[in-house]
């Protein structure tokens, strides 16, 4: 397996990404290439004990480095000697088997879309995380790529969801559920009126299982495991899961610092709080798929630590095995409506 990460993309790049290469190259087995300016990859690799190349990694050079304030529309093209651009250039060339960035998403995404391509018959590649619930995790798709969806759109997140969810986290018949403000099937606009009844028709016809609105309260109680949302609305409920998982941290560690007797509670019962915590956190998932395209391209959190690196590349490794996008490609004439 070979995998190509962007060591220039990040709030904490090149140190922390080098970092979370070489673990993951010490604990998967896989061969990574770390594509960005050449001196500063090796003076990370210097800092982190490394004074030459260790086993399994390797260096790309790229003179150049995708900005955040980069509009996403033209880094393709003025910045095509970027650590992005070079990587996912390799990518399509063939020379890996996935690609990583902590970079801009908008720039990944639009590049992705450019150089590696969607899988012929998407309109458009989605974002797909997966977020904690209590019956494990569920595909939120979109969360963001796309704030503005046709029903043919979110028909095909559908699909697409519900592929990744029985490839990648092996549940074998995925509940998809629509995300909208009620559980009724009257509710919503007509953006989920009319994907609602593609859904149902969908799942009538034995394609996957629909089983109809979902609200955004039930999504982390484990009520769905593929939630299908335009990116608008996914967002949203992404970054609120995402706060509330730092308040419920916060007042866990006030509370059981308040004085001796929480601190001795604590204690007792420090393995499953650990537990919870690493549900919770978004550096032991690993990144955001952008599920549609035609390689797997995975979007790490802008401020991943080593951890978070190491953990995108092992989903990553997932991914490629898992052969989702085959089953997508398999699956196209069933994912384009018939036009009128």
């Amino acid at each position: 397996m070979r995998i190509i990460v962007d060591a220039m993309g990040g709030d904490h790049a090149p140190g922390a990404i080098v970092k979370g290469a070489m673990d993951a190259a010490a604990e998967f087995g896989c061969e990574i290439v770390l594509v960005g300016i050449g001196d500063k990859v090796l003076q990370a690799l210097r800092d982190n004990g490394q004074p030459t190349l260790p086993k399994g990694i390797e260096i790309a050079h790229a003179d150049d480095v995708v900005d955040m304030h980069d509009d996403p529309a033209t880094v393709v093209k003025k910045r095509k000697n970027s650590s992005m651009v070079v990587g996912l250039q390799m990518l399509a060339d063939g020379q890996a088997d996935a690609f990583i960035s902590a970079g801009s998403t908008g720039a990944l995404l639009t590049a992705s879309t450019l150089l590696v391509k969607r899988v012929r018959g998407i309109r458009r590649a989605a974002m797909g995380p997966v977020v904690p619930t209590a019956q494990g995790g569920c595909v939120l798709i979109d969360c963001g790529a796309n704030a503005e969806c046709t029903p043919e759109f979110l028909l095909q997140f559908a699909y697409m969801g519900n592929f990744y969810a029985q490839k990648v986290l092996n549940i074998p018949r995925p509940r998809v559920g629509l995300l909208n403000i009620g559980t009724e099937d009257s509710k919503g606009t007509k953006l989920q009126l009319e994907t609602y009844h593609l859904l149902q028709a969908a799942h009538e016809a034995g394609e996957f299982q629909f089983v109809g609105n979902v609200e955004a309260r039930d999504v982390p109680l484990g009520v769905v495991d593929v939630a299908v949302a335009d990116g608008f609305s996914g967002n949203v409920l992404l970054k609120g899961i995402e706060g509330t998982a730092k308040l419920i941290s916060g007042l866990m560690k006030d509370m059981f610092q308040t004085n001796l007797s929480t601190k001795i509670g604590y204690l007792l019962c420090k393995s499953g709080v650990e537990k919870m915590r690493a549900k919770l956190d978004y550096r032991e998932t690993g990144g955001t798929p952008l599920i549609g395209i035609t390689k797997p391209v995975i979007k790490a959190h802008g401020s991943s630590d080593a951890l978070a690196v190491k953990s995108a590349i092992g989903q990553a490794i997932r991914v490629v095995q898992s052969g989702v996008i085959t089953q997508i490609q398999d699956n196209i004439d069933k994912m384009v409506l018939a036009k009128e």
